[in-house]
């Protein structure tokens, strides 16, 4: 709690009177939302207290604070994920530290492999529902008691209001072909999964899989924050979809979609 309150109050000493409204994190290739805000605040995560520091390509490694779709915003422009050698409780910090700066509502996205056989490239899937298969969480250890309670309940991790705000916006934007609901899974990676592990995956229920978000959502739900995420389908993980993929298809199918995703955040966002 001592290093979130000196994180929190280095960036509200520059804030001042800036009071966020939501907190959004920007996933692998979706960056380009940032071009879209307002900013009025830029801080990049290596002099913040305690932040940890991206080293993922297309992850900017900085906090934005700003407006967007008129509302007061704070944007992660870059994650971190477990697989980079951060523990859990790193992992979800700046989410924590938001929060504590006062959002009320947290919207997420990621890019992920589609595992339902009826998902196509570019396609966006907001997660009603998720399996979480990291090695650990960030509630492991002693609890924060002033950050929420030590057993929180995850019946609804992504916000039903959230969800049909969400929707409301996708048939609003004639977006609603590209538009899916599904579970996703989070695995640590950083490698790719198998023909197999994909085949175990959907026969325990997964539509899309990718390695972050679940994290961030846990320590979101245990701090009462409503959550809305969205997964970009970068890459098709059904039986005669195979195929090798690398980074640089990736950030080509998220720059597809990116348009698509940066329409729903505002629209999503205007509706709040």
């Amino acid at each position: 709690m001592q290093q979130l309150r000196e994180a929190t109050a280095y960036l509200q000493n520059t804030l001042q009177d800036f009071r966020p409204e939501a907190g959004i994190i920007l996933g692998t290739g979706l960056g380009a939302l940032a071009n879209e805000i307002e900013v009025q605040h830029r801080f990049s995560y290596a002099d913040i207290p305690h932040f940890p520091v991206s080293t993922v390509e297309s992850h900017a490694g900085e906090l934005l604070a700003g407006t967007l779709a008129g509302k007061r915003v704070l944007v992660m422009h870059g994650r971190f994920h477990f697989y980079e050698g951060y523990s859990m409780p790193q992992v979800v910090f700046p989410v924590r530290v938001m929060k504590l700066l006062g959002i009320r509502n947290l919207l997420v996205s990621n890019a992920a492999g589609g595992l339902h056989p009826d998902y196509d490239y570019a396609d966006l899937m907001l997660l009603e529902d998720h399996i979480n298969l990291q090695p650990t969480n960030p509630l492991v250890g002693k609890n924060l008691d002033e950050l929420g309670p030590r057993f929180p309940d995850m019946l609804e991790p992504y916000d039903l209001r959230l969800l049909a705000l969400a929707q409301e916006a996708a048939r609003d934007l004639d977006l609603s072909q590209y538009m899916r609901r599904g579970v996703y899974a989070s695995l640590p990676g950083p490698m790719l999964e198998t023909p197999a592990e994909y085949r175990y995956l959907r026969t325990i229920g997964a539509d899309a899989v990718g390695m972050s978000t679940v994290p961030e959502v846990i320590a979101a739900v245990h701090m009462g924050l409503p959550v809305l995420a969205v997964s970009v389908i970068t890459d098709l993980c059904a039986p005669g979809k195979l195929k090798k993929v690398n980074i640089a298809d990736i950030l080509r199918t998220a720059a597809v979609a990116e348009p698509r995703l940066t329409a729903l955040i505002k629209a999503v966002l205007a509706k709040l």
